[in-house]
């Protein structure tokens, strides 16, 4: 499960690279030599599947591809380095994870369209499918699977936000047009997902049980003080809003990444 994941994975491709790809090589380097008969299970993400806007229902036969996207890029390459490995390895391609505790409002949240499918999975329901692997290597080894929550855990973008805004007490979506990316990202439905949860049996949490957890993880107070100041924590997160900010600035070669037109 060791890795550096966005945000903080798309602000150097060096520290990324060395982490989720060197870092994953040496491992399985020294395990071949120390530990010849251990079983590898890597933790890769939707992201290796690169922008599914207009073919959202992923298969895990889906052929990889990214854009841009330097996080996903060193997912498959450590994904290349443990399939051509001595080891018995399984592969998860890892849904959106989100929890109570992990999703906060930051700048990311603009980095996704907000038209985009996602299948949610509770950081809960993620670790379970990793311990459960222990007692299933047999089903799993020389395998790869897509870990998603499955069709309860199914939500546009948009429709998620809106739902946390409301739970935080910031109130309605409502920013600029282009404050959004709306292409160059990942995520989408899983059609594969129960493959998996077949074997390891890991999950319990829906999207229900997701907001009622973030409903109760803010407080009365906190809420209070979010609504009272709503305004100025919006106009903070629109300024952390790296497509807005190309927007602003006329930079054509970013806006032509991040827009379609």
């Amino acid at each position: 499960m060791g890795g550096i994941i966005p945000p903080s994975a798309y602000r150097n491709k060096e520290i990324t690279e060395k982490i989720n790809f060197i870092g994953t090589k040496n491992l399985i380097t020294n395990l071949e030599k120390n530990s010849p008969d251990a079983f590898f299970a890597f933790s890769s993400s939707v992201a290796t599947y690169g922008d599914r806007l207009n073919n959202p229902n992923i298969s895990v036969t889906d052929a990889l591809n990214t854009v841009g996207d330097y996080y996903a890029v060193s997912k498959i390459k450590a994904e290349e380095v443990i399939q051509n490995s001595k080891l018995r390895w399984t592969i998860f391609r890892l849904s959106a994870i989100m929890g109570a505790d992990n999703h906060k409002m930051s700048g990311i949240m603009f980095l996704m369209p907000l038209k985009t499918p996602m299948e949610i999975t509770s950081p809960e329901d993620t670790a379970r499918a990793f311990v459960n692997s222990i007692e299933h290597q047999r089903e799993l080894a020389g395998k790869t699977f897509n870990l998603g929550g499955g069709e309860k855990n199914r939500i546009i973008n948009k429709d998620f936000l809106q739902k946390n805004f409301e739970l935080f007490g910031l109130g309605k979506l409502d920013f600029p047009t282009y404050a959004f990316v709306q292409k160059n990202y990942h995520c989408g439905y899983y059609t594969d997902s129960d493959d998996l949860d077949n074997i390891v049996h890991f999950r319990q949490d829906t999207l229900n049980t997701y907001f009622e957890k973030v409903q109760k993880s803010v407080s009365a107070i906190q809420k209070l003080v979010t609504i009272l100041f709503r305004r100025i924590i919006k106009g903070n997160l629109l300024a952390q809003s790296a497509p807005y900010t190309a927007f602003k600035q006329n930079d054509k070669e970013k806006m032509s990444h991040y827009f379609d037109e």
